[in-house]
């Protein structure tokens, strides 16, 4: 995630698999790649972006002949520190990833956790991907700029949705926007979800009076017209979808989320390298490349140590802007 503001904030999309192993323990071969009774946990809720990168990546794998079935397991609650716990509680369990993001490093913050991503075995940053601004389709605002000039005049009036508790992506990105449109991030009234499925359903009910979530989790609904574009939060529109970026519609910022694998602490060196190069083989497989494309997903790659010292990086950055925005 890259947060650029006349501040100079800067984030990113925090990616991350764990879960239990694919197979049943000792079941199948342990050689190469293979990971017998790997399980990949998800730290929120079904239709939500962990869960999407989650499901995609483990489909992925089996159909690359990487590894035999992969189980995936949703482990919700408290935006993604629940899983957390749990993650780092199965120290030296090389057969569980958990996927995850942005959004587990803010939470962190945001609810004081014992537990911190420090604690983890990093494995891979998989992808980066813009956020966008969504309504309904019968809502009032058409554009972008409708939005705006009724934010502004009643910021506690319109509520704005996001898949991720207060630190995560979705409550950065309109806090940003709030700050460049001259709303005070205080008076945004703020609804968190605990992923992108609960969000949708309250968009689509008028629960809420806008959106804010991952491009990858929305396209299907926007190509029906259930859901109206108005703007993207990265540096570039996304081809094939008709939305301005946030600096065309006059806002000094933009946003960028990302997603990546991480472990349980105490893996041997064995274990940790198996786990990274699986993920490595699973980026560099045609059936990755296909749904990067399929899903929006910008190709982030960065393995092992490298992510590790991103995600230290993450955490100090994340900091830094929740205290900016006084939050």
């Amino acid at each position: 995630m890259r947060l650029r503001t006349p501040f100079a904030l800067l984030g990113a999309a925090l990616l991350v698999l764990v879960g239990p192993p694919l197979l049943s323990p000792g079941s199948g071969s342990d050689t190469g790649t293979r990971i017998p009774g790997l399980r990949l946990m998800v730290p929120n809720t079904p239709g939500g972006g962990y869960d999407i990168t989650a499901r995609t990546a483990a489909k992925n794998a089996e159909e690359a002949g990487l590894t035999g079935d992969v189980e995936v397991f949703n482990l919700p609650g408290a935006g993604g520190t629940v899983g957390l716990t749990r993650l780092v509680g199965e120290r030296g369990n090389g057969r569980l990833a958990m996927s995850m993001g942005l959004g587990v490093v803010g939470a962190v913050h945001t609810n004081e956790t014992p537990r911190t991503l420090a604690d983890t075995t990093p494995i891979a940053r998989l992808t980066e991907e813009q956020d966008i601004v969504v309504v309904g389709k019968d809502s009032p605002y058409r554009t972008i700029q409708d939005l705006l000039t009724a934010w502004k005049a009643n910021p506690g009036k319109l509520p704005v949705g996001g898949g991720s508790s207060p630190g995560g992506p979705d409550h950065l990105a309109p806090m940003l926007m709030a700050q460049a449109a001259g709303i005070a991030p205080k008076d945004v009234n703020y609804v968190p979800f605990d992923g992108g499925g609960e969000l949708l359903a309250s968009i689509l009910g008028d629960k809420v009076a806008f959106g804010v979530s991952g491009v990858g989790e929305y396209l299907d609904q926007i190509k029906a017209g259930e859901l109206r574009l108005l703007a993207v939060t990265g540096p570039k529109r996304v081809p094939g979808l008709d939305a301005p970026t946030l600096r065309e519609a006059g806002l000094d910022t933009e946003f960028t989320n990302w997603r990546g694998i991480v472990a349980p602490p105490g893996l041997s060196d064995a274990e940790r390298e198996k786990l990274v190069t699986l993920v490595t083989e699973l980026h560099d497989s045609p059936q990755w490349r296909e749904s990067l494309k399929t899903h929006g997903w910008n190709d982030a790659f960065l393995p092992g140590e490298e992510f590790g010292a991103f995600l230290a990086e993450q955490d100090r950055r994340v900091g830094s802007v929740l205290k900016e925005l006084g939050l």
